[in-house]
């Protein structure tokens, strides 16, 4: 096997940095986009906010650099020209696709978090140091539902591996066992059948109840799939009391822990609009939300600063070149997302427009069956843009119209055909699934081929395969699953 050396050459298309940062704004919705202003503002004392004079606009402030060794002061700088890649704007490292987007924590105070409120109740049990020290380790592993999902065996190895200390899974149940006994009911519960059960033993003793137990016990698969006739033989029980046990365990709450985390989940799911739609007099008409977007510009102190020293090359020092080093990557970070904004902007602007020319009878009527067929495709050609460039736009991205607040992705559907040859949206066909669905008998509720008949006979040609599909899409079980007593 011999080694040796060749040249090779070869075409390669890869994206600036300047696009790779344009792509990642894109892809921002409206919250986000205003966090990461707030955040390059803080960080780039070279870009505040605020418009620029015509002069200002058409200044080109990278263009201005110099050197101890006499080289033209309008040579850009390149990379290699700083000092360590800290130095260089984040916007101009080629690796710049690989690395992640440094992102603010935002923080979301809570009055107290579930784990607090167990530990807190802990404190009035009288435990022993070393099975207090056990239970905060368990109250550790409990998520955000309130149960314990993780295996014993693997907790029990942690513990030993932290402390050195052998603990047999018998003792790690007892220890559980204390913490299923805090409120709120059901906590610290392993899987749903145990969290129900323990909700259930916290209750009031019923008949209902103690029957509740007994069939979550023995009859657990049975009861998640409805099968309420074989559990009636089995215990010997009527109609009415079926539905009474049935009321009863349907009042329990299947996430315990949920409670604690509303307030955060209601402002992570806080919606703000990329877009508003409007109508008036039958136009249309579209404003882009910019309300968490100010006007950017460049330090006009920093571009002066940068002229001065580039125009002083007599006498130039080592700090004089690291304050020239420093000023540019600034001004360069600056302007580089300036131009990254706007081209979102823009982007998200001409997007919109062609969706709203490709959809314009929804937006004048809300009527859903006047969704036609779209694909990326369609709006790519519409805009000039590449397919990828939509798929991001549409990308957790909301539209405000007079009719309620809709995610982009909305508006996207494949298209079939009726019997007579007309194209029409899929979602019209899901909008008659759900019609019928909502007016079926629920002791007797409509099963998916009866669906598929229902489709046929208004013309549309559907299989009951591509029913059950679309049936899933719409989160709507299957029919035995809606069966009520």
């Amino acid at each position: 096997m011999t080694l040796k050396q060749q040249q090779q050459l070869k075409q390669q298309q890869r994206l600036s940095p300047q696009q790779i940062q344009t792509i990642r704004m894109l892809e921002l919705p409206a919250l986000e986009i205003e966090e990461r202003i707030k955040n390059e503002l803080d960080e780039n004392p070279a870009l505040e906010e605020g418009l620029d004079s015509p002069d200002e606009q058409e200044a080109d402030y990278g263009a201005d650099d110099s050197s101890s060794d006499g080289q033209d002061a309008n040579e850009d700088l390149l990379l290699g020209d700083y000092r360590n890649e800290d130095d260089i704007p984040d916007y101009k490292l080629t690796e710049m696709s690989s690395r992640e987007e440094r992102r603010e924590t935002v923080l979301f105070n809570s009055e107290q978090s579930l784990s607090d409120y167990l530990l807190q109740q802990l404190q009035l049990n009288g435990q022993s140091e070393n099975d207090r020290k056990i239970s905060e380790y368990l109250i550790g592993n409990i998520d955000g539902d309130g149960y314990l999902r993780r295996d014993m065996r693997a907790i029990a190895d942690d513990i030993a591996f932290q402390s050195g200390e052998d603990i047999s899974e018998k003792d790690l149940a007892r220890i559980l066992g204390t913490i299923q006994e805090l409120d709120p009911p059901g906590v610290g519960a392993r899987n749903l059948q145990e969290c129900l059960i323990l909700q259930l033993k916290k209750r009031r003793a019923t008949k209902e109840s103690e029957l509740a137990v007994e069939i979550l016990t023995k009859y657990f698969d049975e009861f998640t799939r409805k099968r309420y006739g074989k559990i009636q033989k089995a215990l010997d029980i009527d109609g009415e009391q079926m539905k009474a046990i049935i009321r009863e365990i349907t009042s329990l709450n299947p996430k315990p822990g949920g409670n604690w985390d509303d307030s955060m989940t209601t402002i992570m799911n806080r919606i703000v609009p990329d877009f508003v739609v409007e109508t008036n007099n039958g136009d249309v008409i579209l404003t882009l939300n910019s309300r968490g977007i100010p006007d950017l510009r460049v330090n006009r102190e920093y571009s002066d600063m940068l002229k001065d020293y580039a125009g002083n090359k007599v006498n130039q020092t080592a700090e004089m070149r690291d304050a020239i080093l420093f000023v540019k990557q600034k001004l360069d970070a600056a302007q580089g997302f300036i131009d990254a904004v706007r081209q979102r902007q823009e982007t998200l602007q001409h997007t919109m427009e062609a969706i709203i020319m490709l959809q314009e009878a929804f937006f004048l009527t809300g009527d859903e069956s006047k969704l036609k067929p779209m694909i990326l495709k369609d709006v790519a050609e519409r805009t000039d843009y590449d397919i990828s460039t939509i798929s991001r736009v549409s990308s957790s991205k909301y539209v405000q119209t007079n009719f309620g607040i809709y995610p982009l992705k909305f508006f996207f559907s494949e298209s079939t055909q009726t019997e007579s040859g007309e194209t029409i949206s899929t979602r019209k066909i899901k909008q008659i699934i759900k019609e019928v669905i909502g007016a079926e008998n629920k002791k007797k509720p409509v099963t998916d081929e009866e669906l598929t008949a229902a489709l046929n006979t208004r013309g549309y040609l559907t299989a009951r395969r591509t029913v059950a599909k679309y049936r899933e899409q719409l989160g709507i079980p299957v029919a035995r699953m809606r069966r009520e007593m």
